[in-house]
């Protein structure tokens, strides 16, 4: 073989080692990475179970459900039932009452949070300030009810501060009129900090240069967040917002069912604790099904036509 032709077998050697391997089978690359594959097991057994069997299970909102034997087709049945309820309406008005609460009055706090974390020259400060945001959304929302919950009761702190200048004491937690504005403050101190990362961390990745270009032409603080800042935020702005209108119809289920009571619950009665109730409480799987659908449905529409008024519009969308 001439020394020409050995240099470039060679070459073609260093460029695809594998070439002059025998091609492994799926399950011997399965066997040489099985240890990684065995830490991604309790991921895929979760995402089977209470991600791809619900979905194939949501037939059940078109049959009438047995415990034994086939289930008879209904048809459309239970979907007429959903529409033709007074009840349905109502809490179909809370659902989207509280999530344009959550999802679209909040979400600029979360921007300007980020914007003024980044502002912040004390590193140290800036360190426990992210710390003490981000901490209230590792707890559960048992024991965030309970804190609010004792705060704002009869006995409680925020009464005690209003009582020593004279105000007169309030339930805030029967108040009909300010229980929605709880769920709203209570989930904003819940996600303040931990929403706010991505867009924090969209701000520490501008380019420096352009900090000194804005430094040198002597603009202001303001003028750099105004044409500098906001504008590397609006893909994740975009992003992020279209991404929560997927979630709309969701209204935080875990909290409701927490911060419910007898005195408020026709006011943050939602889908989800509405599905909870017929579904696991009253055993009218297929309507609670039906009911599941019907959210699903609107939040895959509601993404899909925000992402496309958003291409249109800005030209930046989800993909």
């Amino acid at each position: 073989m001439k020394k020409k032709e050995r240099m470039s077998m060679i070459s073609a050697l260093a460029a695809n080692p594998m070439s002059g391997q025998k091609k492994r089978s799926l399950w011997e690359r399965l066997w040489n990475e099985r240890l990684l594959y065995l830490l991604l097991l309790p991921t895929i057994v979760f995402f089977i179970i209470f991600r791809v069997l619900p979905i194939i299970n949501m037939r059940l909102a078109f049959f009438q459900f047995r415990a034994r034997g086939n289930w008879p087709f209904a048809g459309l049945r239970y979907f007429k039932m959903i529409f033709k309820s007074p009840a349905f309406m109502q809490i179909l008005g809370n659902t989207l009452v509280i999530s344009c609460m959550k999802y679209i009055l909040l979400f600029p706090c979360f921007v300007i949070f980020a914007i003024m974390l980044s502002e912040l020259r004390f590193l140290r400060f800036r360190k426990y300030v992210q710390v003490i945001s981000y901490l209230p959304h590792f707890l559960s929302w048992v024991v965030i009810a309970g804190i609010w919950i004792s705060a704002l009761s009869l006995n409680g702190g925020v009464n005690q501060i209003t009582g020593f200048f004279g105000a007169d004491a309030v339930d805030f937690m029967t108040d009909r009129g300010k229980i929605r504005w709880i769920l709203m403050l209570c989930e904003g101190w819940r996600s303040l900090g931990w929403d706010s990362i991505i867009f924090f961390t969209a701000i520490i990745t501008i380019n420096p240069s352009l900090y000194e270009a804005a430094e040198i032409d002597g603009a202001s603080r303001w003028n750099v967040i105004r044409y500098i800042v906001l504008p590397a935020l609006v893909t994740p702005m975009i992003t992020m917002f279209i991404l929560n209108l997927g979630f709309f119809l969701n209204a935080g289920f875990d909290q409701v069912l927490n911060f419910s009571n007898a005195a408020v619950e026709s006011t943050i009665d939602i889908l989800d604790t509405y599905i909870y109730r017929i579904g696991i409480e009253g055993g009218q799987y297929s309507l609670a099904t039906a009911v599941s659908l019907v959210k699903g449905v609107v939040g895959i529409f509601l993404v899909l036509g925000t992402h496309v008024v958003s291409k249109k519009l800005t030209g930046e969308g989800v993909w």
